[in-house]
């Protein structure tokens, strides 16, 4: 495909590696050719790049096969998950899971893409409803526009929430920013 078909979200192939679209911007510098700036994540190890591609450039979209899971609790073999058609159990390792084990919590449905029956990545709903487990009392002082305070998750994960959140109750939290979205 073509590097002016690329849009956010969808995953590419280069050099044996499989990235994530994350951001794309067309640029003109004056009076050259535009340019797609774009942001990738590596589905392997996480980190993030810039890209540049021209309007022309050829990019191999990855073909992956998606299957649904439900995950079921976590030890020492890994991440544990149940295929939601077949029943059958398989375990994945902390390097496959990444930073998304911030927001796995038993009997939660997640998507995990295949690239020639192996494994490359597991994509969870955009939000979650998580329970807060540890926060402070909120104390409304000198403050202007949004005040909020640290709160831990039933997951581990530490976000800012608003004062008038408290220790006990469920929210959502979007799974891409770690940002409080609202009660659940």
């Amino acid at each position: 495909m073509k590097a002016s078909e690329l849009k956010r979200g969808m995953i590419l192939k280069e050099s044996g590696e499989f990235y994530i679209v994350i951001g794309i911007d067309h640029r003109t510098q004056g009076n050259k050719r535009g340019i797609y700036q774009t942001t990738v994540k590596n589905l392997l190890n996480g980190k993030t790049t810039s890209r540049r591609y021209s309007p022309t450039d050829t990019i191999e979209k990855a073909d992956l096969e998606s299957q649904t899971f439900q995950y079921l609790y976590h030890d020492q073999s890994g991440y544990h998950f149940m295929n939601m058609a077949t029943y059958e159990s398989i375990a994945l390792g902390d390097d496959l899971i990444g930073d998304e084990k911030n927001f796995l919590k038993e009997s939660l449905d997640v998507q995990i893409l295949y690239y020639e029956h192996k494994p490359v990545t597991v994509e969870l709903p955009v939000n979650v409803d998580l329970k807060i487990i540890e926060s402070a009392p909120g104390i409304r002082g000198d403050t202007s526009g949004k005040a909020t305070k640290p709160a831990k998750l039933e997951t581990g994960i530490t976000i800012n929430v608003p004062l008038f959140i408290e220790e006990g109750e469920t929210i959502k939290v979007d799974t891409r920013t770690s940002d409080y979205l609202g009660r659940a």
